[in-house]
């Protein structure tokens, strides 16, 4: 019978369809990148999501942030992201987590419940914590290395994170993984050098702060305020989603 997924199932076939569907996947990190990773994982046909991100909606994120809208901002992103995501599959279950994510708060997460875990969060430390407790529960994962001050969209690639190179943050990834003992990370990262965004004072948040009033975190407590593109976080995003979706239809088996 045809469906919404019908076109996909024509590539992948029904079986993998049905692993789809009975997948549950973890997306940490909701905004630009992860967003748009949520949303083709949807359109992809995965049946369970779960969406973890205390962030609200800001004025800034709508140049790239697929579920940010001028009606969302101020709204729990995880929300916003559920609204929307219900409208594409109106039998998705997704569970929400306004929450941001550390070593700290990593115990509320049972990883053993996830067939996949996405990395989308721009903290090292939580990077390193999500990748630790893939590990630990033999969960499969894929990292962002970040999308930030960056204009080539075909730059991206698909690698272990011991095969990076140029990526800074790649580099304070493989040094602290090894330390902690973890043997394997997929990651998507780029070789491009990072921009030195301007510092323009006149649309700075440092001085036209637009965060929602009462957030616990903003972007103007980091030491440098990142620019980005309403191009090159997307891909990143959809890169990973086509990683978990052709994992996931192949019905891979979690790490030994």
């Amino acid at each position: 019978m045809q469906n919404q997924f019908s076109r996909t199932q024509l590539l992948l076939g029904a079986e993998a369809m049905e692993r789809l569907y009975h997948a549950r996947v973890a997306v940490f990190g909701i905004g630009g990148v992860g967003g748009y990773t949520a949303e083709a994982l949807v359109r992809g046909g995965v049946g369970t999501l779960d969406l973890v991100d205390d962030d609200r909606v800001c004025l800034t994120n709508l140049n790239r942030q697929i579920f940010a809208t001028r009606k969302t901002v101020g709204d729990y992103k995880v929300d916003a992201a559920r609204a929307r995501l219900l409208e594409i599959n109106p039998d998705l279950t997704v569970n929400t987590h306004p929450c941001f994510y550390t070593p700290e708060t990593a115990a509320q997460f049972d990883f053993s419940q996830f067939d996949y875990v996405v990395d989308a969060i721009d903290t090292v430390t939580g990077k390193l914590a999500l990748a630790e407790q893939a590990q630990a529960s033999h969960t499969p994962i894929i990292s962002s290395m970040g999308a930030g001050n960056k204009l080539d969209p075909t730059a991206f690639e698909v690698a272990d994170i011991y095969e990076t190179s140029v990526c800074p943050l790649a580099r304070v990834m493989r040094r602290e993984l090894r330390r902690r003992g973890v043997r394997a990370l997929k990651v998507v990262y780029s070789k491009e050098p990072a921009r030195t965004p301007e510092e323009d004072l006149s649309i700075s948040c440092r001085q036209n702060c637009v965060c929602p009033p009462g957030a616990e975190r903003k972007c103007t407590d980091r030491r440098q305020i990142p620019g980005s593109t309403s191009f090159v976080p997307p891909v990143v995003g959809l890169i990973i989603a086509g990683e978990v979706i052709k994992d996931l239809a192949r019905g891979g088996e979690r790490e030994a």
